[in-house]
């Protein structure tokens, strides 16, 4: 492991995971007006809500499966699934959600680039994302016929492993990725480069989304009538 890889994968995930928190937190803090999405509804209506739908919908699924498949050790599945099943589900399902969020986000890109008012109303870091995601979604899905050449879930394994000293703070982290094809370390780069422009683009607008699932858990707002009640032998307004 030279000392480039041992940067970028030992080091640089801590830069972009860093990036992300505090520059989050600093934008909200200076800059809340620009705390929204943006979206370019108003300007043009059609296909916005299919493609978005499928994007959101595609990208939700495979954050989570992610987040979930990484970060949990192989020995708490192993008695219940082996690491080959679990690799074939993942690319099965994965496959599904990366084709629907690449085909909804193929839909946004070309109507963003096409239409001249949302391009002209559009931001270099608006396209610099779109570009990163459908990079990142068509990585995503190159890894899957790799991954159907060696289902014993060994790179997958590694993956997790990498992921796990990660977010421990262990040391070793790059070396977890020996082996490892490019097409899946392009992936991994990618998508750490994502959390690192997350702060100075229109992706701060997801805090909001996970901010409003706290609605969920609040009771009902109980609406009162403003009818008075009066005294009685006194006649209501406007009646005698």
């Amino acid at each position: 492991m030279n000392s480039f890889q041992n940067f970028l994968f030992g080091i640089y995930p801590y830069i972009c995971l860093t990036v992300f928190l505090l520059g989050s937190l600093i934008r909200f803090d200076r800059d809340q007006y620009t705390w929204k999405s943006e979206s370019s509804q108003l300007l043009r209506p059609g296909e916005l809500r299919l493609g978005s739908n499928l994007f959101h919908v595609g990208i939700l699924f495979l954050f989570f499966g992610h987040l979930i498949g990484i970060l949990t050790p192989h020995a708490v599945y192993e008695p219940f699934i082996s690491a080959g099943t679990k690799q074939l589900l993942a690319m099965v399902s994965g496959g599904v959600a990366g084709l629907a969020g690449i085909f909804g986000l193929t839909i946004l890109l070309r109507r963003r680039l096409t239409d001249p008012r949302i391009r002209k109303n559009s931001k270099a870091s608006d396209l610099v994302v779109l570009w990163m995601l459908w990079a990142q979604f068509a990585l995503g899905l190159a890894t899957i016929p790799l991954s159907a050449q060696h289902l014993d879930g060994s790179v997958m394994i590694k993956l997790a492993e990498w992921g796990q000293h990660i977010v421990t703070f262990r040391s070793g982290a790059a070396e977890s990725l020996e082996g490892v094809g490019f097409i899946f370390k392009a992936h991994l780069f990618i998508g750490m480069s994502i959390f690192l422009l997350f702060p100075f683009t229109r992706l701060v607008h997801v805090w909001s989304g996970f901010a409003s699932l706290t609605y969920l858990a609040r009771p009902f707002q109980l609406v009162r009538s403003r009818r008075l009640t009066l005294p009685t032998g006194h006649n209501e307004p406007g009646r005698s």
